[in-house]
């Protein structure tokens, strides 16, 4: 099969499992020569140690059109919804904002 541009089309399964997606608020990027691994964390708050809940790896190549993609539907997600606020608090610890529980 091949779409307008003459390329030919990619098949692409999602299975169930991997459909439900996995949630991460940290992602630590480190890269060598000849590749960029993207670990995605999720932190919780008052917890001090924090398992990857998933690791890719790709070539720097496929990193960079990634980023480009991650641009294009954020400013796409902005022209729709009103642009993002940051704010400038570090990453860690996370708080989540809320008074601290107590049991």
């Amino acid at each position: 099969m091949e779409n307008n541009e003459g390329q030919q089309a990619i098949n692409i399964e999602l299975t169930e499992n991997v459909a439900e997606g996995t949630y991460s608020n940290l992602a630590v990027i480190t890269h060598s020569s000849s590749e960029f691994v993207l670990d995605f964390i999720r932190v919780m708050p008052n917890v001090p140690k924090a398992r990857v809940q998933s690791r890719i790896i790709m070539t720097p190549q496929h990193a960079k059109r990634l980023m480009r993609a991650l641009q294009d539907n954020l400013q796409k997600f902005e022209a729709v919804n009103g642009k993002i606020t940051e704010n400038n608090e570090p990453a860690l610890p996370l708080t989540f904002g809320g008074p601290q529980g107590q049991a």
